[in-house]
């Protein structure tokens, strides 16, 4: 999909029923391929459908590969694990169709690869309403084998379909995802389309043989929240079947494309660039967080590792875990912000196969696990009848928790196991130790003043008025928390008022879709953190080591006078900072104010060069002559060009500045990109209301009570 009028693949998510169905020994039968379309049955409430009836917003399962089934069918496959297989959705255009398998076979014979089969799917197409049979895809299921160990190959064939999908986006197709490869992997195979739940099993008739086996089953059925279903978003994807949405889509897109020059896999034996982008364009945020996942797995991450990392559970005070568990989580924290949810996710990679929650906890997971060694987990109870007596262990998943099945093991791990084993397999405890400084333990016995020169100058040129002062920041200095207000806002939007705005003003605040319950800070306080870390990370983010954490905690990324001070003098473990002006010469207009950031683009990226921690952008110095850059346009500049650059990793921005006053602003910085800020006229004002006695506090109270609103807002 592409762009057009107000629709924008920005906007896909996903909100659905999901299930699996696993042996724990690992037994293989047609009974669980029948179970677990079952499940998927059971789950038709949680998919959505046109008003046809007949056309879904999207249903599909995953499987382990049918060996037997696959030999029944002609296919000159080798032995188990020697060959991978998946299926592909292709363009009905006969010449674009032709394009596409030309360029498969080309890049697989590119990789010491052979395409031994292609394969016509069988499909019943009369089960399609009109919206989903008008898209309708060409599904071929290729075979492709080569001389190497199975763990090998499944990374090859990792490989492989990056290296496709970045041909097809750099083709001229007429739509580019109408050429995609579903899964390709010599464990796993994945059914799915543009279906409703009840017709997945009479769509692929290779569903129903007797001869299909499989050892687990992950299904999905989907609701795609406010977007257009496509046959390419129905889940499940190539590791993960998914339930909720990630609200952090966003940012988690763009950290992930500003660290991929410090992913360095040896283990896939391929250039960066030669799987980039790791994220699909214009999909979902299930797909999205499939595709990063998957990265790290086939990069030589275990499959808990990954997750635990990417969707941590809390780690503060209030969750009673061990202190080498919460090393764990602080350390990975340092270079991987959390995928959060609300989410269920189940996961499998053919060989093991469980379920998680995010930490807050806000989609339901449930679990059963039998006497003859079946396990069920999904996102309501009932989806397959059991009675009482043949259960022999049932609950369900809590905020943050794992439980996996290794089925060639045949063993369950409960989350208490998991997480041990990934706390103890480094000293991360020592690590943080060692190298991550907490600015908060830092004294100084430097002066520093609250104040400002020309503070009424200043107020006009950063466009405080009566009401910034007296309506917001009194009541948060006062207070400790953001003022509230009855009958709506009636200030004009920006864009079509008559009188200069902040640069703040002309965004809105963004909600979540469907988060129910709604999330509040009372709740998000039990599960969140403001901690945020400073500084330089050079190292491969796929090798863990104790360089990865010399950084500098700050357990707000609000940073007061005092705190700002220090950070500008640290003079410790080689932390080095580099202070660039964003001001520009007001006589020269908007041509002076596009020199500026040029000229600022250029500072940053040589700064992050030259083994600079981090860079102070600070707009003082304001007078007649020099006017500031708008914070928000500064910090974005940076943080965006850096990364275009493949240099963001390498150097934090900060910000000085005395544009930034209440919550929705400090939002917007963080979001563009920021990692911390001193809002030097904001903590002025405050000095100023407590010196005439307007606020009834001392100033360091005042102080902590602002920074309390910012954080709580946050």
């Amino acid at each position: 999909m592409v762009e057009q009028g107000l629709y924008s693949p920005d906007y896909e998510h996903d909100a659905c029923g999901v299930g699996l169905l696993v042996n724990i020994n690992g037994a293989k039968s047609h009974d669980i391929v029948e179970k677990g379309l079952k499940v998927l049955e059971h789950m038709v409430h949680r998919g959505a459908e046109n008003a046809d009836l007949k056309s879904g917003d999207g249903a599909g399962i995953m499987l382990q590969i049918p060996h037997e089934f696959i030999l029944l069918q002609g296919i000159p496959v080798p032995e188990k694990g020697r060959y991978g297989t998946g299926l592909v959705f292709l363009p009905k255009n006969v010449d674009e169709q032709a394009w596409c398998i030309a360029k498969i076979k080309e890049i697989v014979e590119k990789e010491s690869l052979k395409l031994i089969a292609v394969r016509d799917v069988p499909v019943d197409s009369s089960q399609l309403g009109d919206s989903a049979q008008f898209n309708e895809p060409d599904i071929k299921q290729i075979f492709v084998t080569g001389d190497f160990a199975q763990d090998v190959l499944e990374r090859k064939l990792y490989v492989t379909r990056k290296k496709i999908e970045k041909a097809v986006l750099e083709s001229t197709l007429t739509v580019k995802r109408s050429c995609y490869v579903v899964s390709l992997s010599t464990r796993t195979i994945i059914y799915k389309g543009m279906l409703t739940s009840l017709q997945l099993r009479y769509y692929f008739p290779d569903l129903t043989s007797p001869y299909f086996t499989t050892g687990l089953a992950l299904v999905h059925s989907r609701f795609s929240t406010n977007t257009f279903p496509t046959w390419d978003l129905a889940q499940p994807f190539r590791l993960l079947g998914h339930n909720g949405e990630i609200n952090t889509i966003r940012g988690n897109r763009s950290w992930m494309e500003a660290r991929q020059v410090l992913l360095n896999p040896a283990l896939l034996g391929c250039k960066m660039d030669d799987i980039t982008p790791l994220i699909q364009p214009a999909m979902s945020d299930s797909a999205s967080l499939d595709n990063a996942l998957e990265f790290f797995v086939m990069a030589g991450m275990s499959l808990p590792h990954a997750l635990a990392m990417m969707v941590p559970e809390s780690w503060n005070e209030k969750n009673p875990i061990s202190d080498e568990l919460k090393a764990f989580y602080e350390f990975h924290s340092i270079f991987m912000e959390p995928w959060d949810g609300p989410a269920t996710l189940l996961f499998t990679d053919g060989r093991y196969a469980g379920g998680m929650l995010d930490r807050n906890g806000l989609r339901p997971a449930r679990y059963l696990i039998t006497k003859n060694d079946m396990m069920v987990v999904a996102s309501e109870t009932g989806v397959l009848a059991f009675d009482a007596a043949e259960i022999k262990e049932k609950g369900r998943l809590s905020p943050g928790k794992m439980l996996m099945i290794d089925t060639e093991e045949g063993k369950v791990y409960h989350d208490l196991e998991i997480k041990e084993q990934l706390a103890s397999a480094h000293p991360y405890k020592e690590w943080l130790a060692k190298n991550r400084i907490n600015l908060d333990e830092i004294q100084s016995g430097r002066s520093v003043k609250h104040t400002v020169a020309n503070y009424d100058a200043l107020l006009k040129a950063f466009s405080y008025s009566y009401e910034d002062v007296q309506s917001i920041m009194l009541p948060m200095g006062r207070d400790g928390g953001e003022p509230t207000a009855s009958m709506g806002n009636d200030t004009p939007l920006a864009v079509i008022s008559d009188k200069p705005q902040p640069l703040f003003r002309y965004f809105r605040q963004q909600f979540a879709q469907v988060t129910n319950p709604p999330i509040d800070p009372i709740r998000e306080e039990l599960v969140m953190s403001h901690t945020t870390y400073i500084g330089s990370i050079a190292e491969n983010l796929m090798a863990p080591s104790l360089n990865l954490c010399k950084m500098v905690r700050l357990n707000s990324a609000i940073l007061t006078n005092t705190q700002f001070d220090i950070l500008c003098n640290l003079q410790y473990k080689g932390f080095k900072h580099l202070t660039l002006p964003i001001l520009f010469k007001a006589s020269e207009g908007a041509a002076g104010l596009e020199k500026a950031i040029e000229e600022l683009l250029v500072k940053a990226e040589e700064a992050s060069d030259q083994n600079i921690n981090y860079i102070v952008l600070s707009d003082r110095g304001v007078n007649a002559e020099y006017a500031p850059i708008p914070s928000l346009l500064a910090v974005a500049a940076v943080h965006n060009h850096l990364i275009t650059k493949h240099k963001r990793m390498q150097v934090a921005i900060i910000l000085e500045s005395a544009e930034p006053r209440e919550i929705m602003e400090f939002a917007l910085l963080f979001g563009y990109g920021l990692s911390a800020v001193n809002p030097y006229m904001a903590f002025a004002v405050l000095d100023d209301l407590v010196k005439k006695k307007e606020i009834q506090l001392d100033y360091h109270t005042a102080e902590k009570k602002y920074i309390k609103a910012i954080d709580k807002g946050l």
